[in-house]
Parts: structure tokens; C-alpha cells; sequence
């Protein structure tokens, strides 16, 4: 396990990964960890699958769906109009091996001090910009499943970050 965490940790630019029984565990760990909890809001987008909202409910935080763009990934224009005093974390979906538009998720996200957890559960070693998924916020959840871009035979998934806190938390 801990070669696999370092070897996936490094293919995706990252110095860390924890790994968990699934794709949501991943989600919720990495919520968890950063900090996420009752009362909180995270904006989502409206098509992904239930985990992503689960994952949220699972720290007892509400979930706050957005549309997507014209490429399925998170519409960044509608991120801003969500956001409240509330709003601690945006979970962009990373679908079908794409990225978003996460310059500009970032520069929202880092102007009103909100985290980005990123689902990148159907974008194993996909970039944006030339950098790696999984480097554009606190850590990104990936899922293992067997119909996922890199699938088990059953259950996996992991947590990257490029913080040493954040890992040990997890």
C-alpha cells in the first residue's frame, strides 16, 4: 500500500497520498480533514454522481449545486453568486478526463478564502494547463472502481495533497 500511495502520489505531482476503501471515503476524509463540518456550506455541481453530495452530508455540511458549462465541468460563473458567508469549500468534479477552468476557480476561491477539495474520480492524470489534477487545491479525491479511468478488481480510492499537515491528518 505504501509504494502504491507513493507511486500514484507521485504520478500525479503530489508528495502525498492516503488511500480509502472508496471514492466517497476519499471525499469525506479530505473534507473531514480540512475542516468541514456541521452548518458549513459546499458549492457542486449539479451532475455528478451522489457521492460527491454524500460526502458532504456525511460532515453534516449542506451541499450547494451550481449548473455546469457547455464541457460538463463545474460553470465558474455561477460559483460567485453561491457563495456565503457560510461557504467553505468548492468541490469541482473533474468528468470524463477533463479539467475545468480552475485558473479561475482558484482566483475566486482564494479571494473569498474558501478551499477547493477536487473530485477527480474519473480524471486520473489528467492536467489543466500542464498541471497535474490534484494540484489545484488542498487535495483531490480519486476513485478506484472497477468502470472508473483507473479501476480495482472491487473498491479503492485515495486522497493526494501537496500538504504534509493535511496528510497526516488524514
Amino acid at each position: 500500500i505504501q509504494r502504491f500511495e507513493q507511486a500514484f502520489a507521485e504520478a500525479h505531482g503530489a508528495p502525498f497520498a492516503v488511500t480509502t476503501s472508496n471514492g466517497t471515503s476519499a471525499l469525506h476524509l479530505a473534507l473531514w480533514a480540512i475542516g468541514i463540518q456541521k452548518g458549513d456550506e459546499v458549492i457542486l455541481p449539479v451532475n455528478t454522481f451522489i457521492a460527491t453530495a454524500e460526502a458532504v452530508l456525511l460532515c453534516g455540511a449542506i451541499p450547494i449545486f451550481v449548473d455546469h458549462d457547455e464541457y460538463f465541468q463545474i460553470d465558474v460563473d455561477q460559483v460567485e453568486s453561491r457563495i456565503t458567508r457560510r461557504t467553505k469549500a468548492i468541490i469541482p468534479v473533474h468528468l470524463y478526463g477533463q479539467i475545468g477552468e480552475m485558473d479561475a476557480l482558484k482566483k475566486l476561491a482564494d479571494r473569498h478564502g474558501i478551499m477547493i477539495l477536487e473530485d477527480a474520480a474519473q480524471s486520473h492524470l489528467s492536467t489543466y494547463n500542464d498541471k497535474p489534477v490534484g494540484s489545484w487545491g488542498s487535495a483531490a479525491g480519486f476513485s478506484f472502481y472497477p468502470g472508473k479511468n483507473l479501476g480495482a478488481y472491487g473498491e479503492g480510492g485515495a486522497v493526494i495533497t501537496h500538504d504534509a499537515a493535511l496528510a497526516a491528518r488524514m
